[in-house]
């Protein structure tokens, strides 16, 4: 079976996990459904494969923009799926699946904007690695953290139906949201720590603005963990401080690669 095939695939059997869920969450049904799981491994199952094909096509490994996409999200979907046996996130992957499925077609059926690259080495293999599970914890706690803005304002606006209903406690969702930024931040140290190693010069003109921005929103991310520890910050305040390190992280990563591989065409 082609790698094309299995991203079509992946990219239906995405969507109808994610209508599943919603049709399920509208219901006020709680946790994953058997045929929503079921689909969701076909998916992710066939996202693995299709992406595999996509990165390691060639000799070497191509890490261009909508290759490294789609791995994160394929990560993202997997850690989600994972962490769902001990807290209840599976009204993220209704975000997550439709969005999943168009990284996995442009991984597949978009044009190749990377160069590539032979021999990455352990240290190499550690930053990019390490990078990309950062990425994908942080984007769980991004939209972790625009749930609970969302549901913090609607209890103090006394609105207690709709999404409200169908969440968990907001307690348990701001205990949610601190994990996910707690491991995230431990991943970020490790790839800011590892590309300082082992990246010839990360603060060389083409890697500058990305290295910058992922220091900033590192330090954003630390800071609210601190709040959080110290001073007791909670969902608004938590809110916040993740989207806005989030939004640095993805202008940084996303952004570089698509100016420099899209705009300037450029590695």
């Amino acid at each position: 079976m082609s790698a094309n095939l299995l991203a079509l695939i992946a990219a239906l059997a995405y969507l109808t996990a994610a209508g599943v869920q919603l049709l399920s969450t509208a219901r006020g049904k709680k946790g994953l459904s058997r045929s929503m799981a079921v689909m969701a491994l076909i998916a992710i199952s066939c996202h693995g494969v299709a992406t595999w094909a996509a990165v390691f096509a060639g000799p070497g490994s191509d890490f261009g923009i909508y290759k490294v996409t789609s791995l994160t999200f394929l990560v993202v979907n997997i850690a989600c799926l994972m962490l769902q046996t001990r807290r209840p996130l599976q009204n993220l992957l209704i975000a997550l699946f439709p969005l999943s499925a168009l990284a996995v077609l442009l991984a597949a059926f978009g044009p190749s904007t990377g160069e590539s690259q032979q021999d990455l080495g352990v240290g190499m293999s550690l930053h990019i690695g390490s990078s990309i599970l950062a990425y994908a914890l942080l984007t769980l706690a991004a939209v972790q953290a625009a749930l609970v803005a969302i549901q913090d304002h609607q209890l103090k606006n006394r609105h207690t139906r709709g999404i409200v209903q169908v969440l968990p406690p907001l307690q348990l969702m701001e205990a949610m949201l601190f994990e996910l930024v707690w491991v995230g931040v431990i991943l970020l140290s490790i790839a800011i720590g590892s590309g300082l190693v082992f990246v010839d010069d990360i603060f060389a003109q083409h890697l500058v603005h990305k290295s910058v921005l992922s220091i900033v929103a590192w330090v954003l991310l630390t800071i609210l963990l601190w709040g959080r520890h110290q001073l007791g910050w909670r969902a608004q305040t938590a809110a916040k401080f993740t989207l806005a390190g989030f939004i640095l992280l993805m202008i940084g990563f996303l952004g570089s690669k698509l100016v420099l591989e899209l705009v300037l065409q450029r590695t």
